[in-house]
């Protein structure tokens, strides 16, 4: 019987990491660092399911990747932020990719 694996994480400033360097990673999306200059992306041989969960109050622009993660350290600029936290999971690849989605 196959199993799943689920992890829960803090995306932070912490080593002078990139917010936006990791959501590239995380997404497989190109996206562009307003602070550095600089475009992240990282090719994937499979694109993961991504999607940003947002408060029903939340501006429209927070639904954007690109333009959330240059916002969320254009604001917080600490060397010990936590910008995020990550909810990753991994279901079995026993699974068709309709069947993952519906779970």
């Amino acid at each position: 019987m196959a199993i799943f694996h689920m992890s829960f994480s803090n995306i932070s400033a912490g080593k002078g990491r990139s917010a936006i360097a990791g959501a590239s990673y995380r997404s497989g999306e190109k996206l562009f660092d307003q602070k550095e200059g600089r475009s992240y992306f990282y090719a994937r041989s499979v694109m993961p399911e991504s999607f940003i969960l947002t408060p029903k109050n939340a501006p429209e622009w927070a639904s954007d990747r690109e333009k959330l993660w240059n916002e969320v350290e254009r604001k917080d600029r600490r060397a010990n932020s936590r910008y995020a936290k990550e909810f990753n999971v991994a279901l079995p690849v026993e699974l068709s990719e309709d069947e993952q989605k519906n779970y």
